[in-house]
């Protein structure tokens, strides 16, 4: 393949998927600035690695796995200096914010997840990945997705106290 109808072809596969890596990240790390950071930093890897993203049997699961990586390095990096942070005492844990009982938003209920979990039913119910396919995204096993994701399900229903779960169909 001639050098331009390979940046013909990331060029693609950027378009065609920019959006969706960006929403991933965004719903692992819960924030918006970072998500397109992240996503574009996925990016430069997944063009790095261009010829072994094409081979892959699919290369937006490579793609995913790319950012998934990505946000759980910097959800680590901003628990460190969050945790440093309280430490200094420069800021200070919002005590009694979980006691109110204001109306959760999904993502704020996706926040209170583990983060295995977290990242299983993002891209389980999110962006309906099959339960192999997410195994090869986290390296884990098919059970571990399994018992991850119903975990996480019961979890976030539970955060959520009835509000229905539209997840699925909400695309933004």
């Amino acid at each position: 393949m001639s050098d331009l109808g390979i940046e013909y072809a990331f060029r693609r596969f950027f378009d065609d998927h920019h959006a969706d890596l960006s929403r991933l990240a965004y719903l692992v790390t819960g924030d918006p600035q970072a998500a397109d950071d992240l996503a574009a930093d996925a990016f430069v890897e997944v063009w790095r690695h261009w010829e072994r993203v094409q081979a892959a049997d699919s290369p937006v699961a490579y793609a995913r796995g790319i950012v998934t990586n990505l946000a759980r390095q910097w959800i680590r990096k901003q628990t460190r200096e969050r945790s440093g942070l309280l430490r200094l005492g420069l800021l200070r844990r919002e005590r009694g914010e979980s006691d109110t009982p204001a109306v959760l938003d999904v993502r704020a209920a996706l926040q209170r997840l583990p983060q295995r979990r977290r990242e299983c039913v993002v891209l389980r119910y999110a962006f309906d990945v099959p339960e192999r396919e997410v195994a090869t995204i986290l390296g884990i096993s098919v059970g571990a997705v399994k018992s991850h994701t119903s975990r996480g399900a019961a979890q976030l229903s539970e955060f959520l106290r009835g509000m229905p779960l539209m997840m699925g169909g909400h695309h933004g």
